[in-house]
């Protein structure tokens, strides 16, 4: 009687059989294939968010074609990193499955912080930064004791945090309630101004195809010589010219207008950064075993208490950074930085972008992705002159949109499993 679980196995080949077809993928047509294999067991990685992405910007382009100017996409840039920095902690703390509502509040109370501290106080810029830092660590902190101590639902603490927070800016900025930032200060011209140099961007335009080519070859490297599967060399090179020439082309459109923004490569080195932390550390594939099965992790032997409190650090020290350039964008630090859509929109970037609500799944660029499709969605509107009411509604739906893939990718990837 055969059974084909025993079935014998050539010497040498490969022990698993998951991404053989990746091994012998020699032409375009195979990466294609595996990769359409991958999407149907629920692997969808960023493919919605890119779909979506297309789809606004052709809807816009056609309305109004003044939306794919390159001073335009500028602007945008300018404008996703604010909120955007807030995102990458979002999504640290939805890794975990955990939340936190206080990040705009967050955000308001360190621009209030540094306004005060900087303006009024006469302190250094940095200082008043690394002060307003601090206070996000802080916060962080508390809200990681009362999760591991008290056992209060982060939903709960952080709500309570929000309107203390609130509270805190109001009273820091005083009956006055508005401070302006000096405009030839370094920090406004970086929320303003400043643009990296062209030929600068061009070869920041081939570090990722470099790194995705290395890495590649590097994990190819390790798992040939553990006689286990791996991606060809050219598929490896395939994706490297064309991730390379998508880039270059990209940073020669925009520096046709003003040229890519500092604080946008800010934003995206915090990204890479976060990225790199999450996918090559223990301390990264710690917090996506906790989010994934919080008693499994802790079975095996991963402090779950110290990753939800560095989790709620992080958040809250990227949501003060956030803060800190949204002061600088700006140029004045109010009692209105912070509120109306901050907190929705940190939020919506990081699931938008492909962060799980579920816990255990996401990445730092799905906060640049998302913020970049919720950004796209308000300049569209503005050139078009239409209400903000349609804003609201319009990103709603696509929250909604994803929300609804990650649960079905969810179930396709439980489904797939059992079979």
């Amino acid at each position: 009687m055969s059974d084909k679980s025993t079935e014998t196995r050539p010497a040498g080949a490969p022990l698993d059989r998951s991404d053989v077809r990746v091994k012998h993928a020699a032409s375009a047509g195979d990466v294609i294939s595996a990769f359409l294999d991958r999407v149907r067991s629920g692997d969808l990685g960023s493919l919605p968010v890119v779909v979506g992405l297309i789809l606004i910007w052709t809807v816009f382009t056609s309305l109004n074609p003044v939306f794919l100017s390159a001073n335009n996409l500028v602007n945008l840039l300018f404008d996703c990193s604010t909120i955007g920095v807030i995102s990458l902690g979002i999504v640290c703390v939805l890794l975990v499955g955990q939340i936190d509502l206080s990040v705009g509040s967050m955000s308001g109370f360190a621009s209030a912080l540094v306004g005060v501290l900087w303006v009024n106080q006469g302190w250094p810029a940095l200082a008043a930064i690394v002060v307003a830092a601090i206070a996000g660590a802080a916060v962080g902190v508390l809200y990681a004791v009362l999760l591991n101590r008290f056992g209060m639902p982060s939903f709960v603490a952080t709500l309570a945090g929000l309107l203390t927070l609130l509270g805190l800016q109001l009273y820091v900025l005083g009956p006055s309630g508005s401070i302006n930032l000096p405009y030839d200060s370094v920090m406004v011209n970086l929320g303003q101004l400043m643009i990296i140099p062209a030929a600068v961007s061009y070869v920041i335009a081939l570090l990722p195809g470099a790194a995705l080519l290395i890495a590649g070859w590097r994990t190819s490297a390790r798992r040939r010589a553990s006689n286990l599967s791996a991606a060809s060399s050219t598929s490896l090179l395939i994706r490297s010219i064309v991730v390379t020439v998508l880039l270059e082309i990209v940073v020669a459109y925009l520096n046709t207008g003003r040229g890519v923004p500092l604080m946008f490569g800010l934003f995206v080195g915090l990204a890479v950064a976060l990225d790199y932390a999450l996918r090559r550390t223990r301390w990264g594939r710690s917090m996506n075993a906790v989010g994934g099965n919080r008693e499994a992790a802790r079975r095996a032997g991963i402090n779950v208490r110290a990753i939800y409190t560095s989790a709620f650090v992080l958040c809250a020290t990227l949501a003060a950074l956030g803060g800190v350039l949204t002061a600088a964008r700006l140029a004045s630090a109010s009692t209105q930085a912070g509120t109306g859509d901050v907190n929705l929109n940190a939020i919506a970037a990081a699931v938008i972008g492909g962060t799980s609500l579920f816990g255990g799944r996401g990445s730092a660029y799905s906060a640049v992705l998302g913020m970049i499709v919720i950004q796209s969605i308000a300049s569209g509107l503005t050139l078009l002159n239409l209400s903000s009411s349609l804003r609201f509604m319009i990103t709603g739906a696509v929250l909604a949109i994803a929300v609804i893939v990650d649960s079905l990718a969810r179930q396709s990837r439980v489904s797939h499993g059992r079979a």
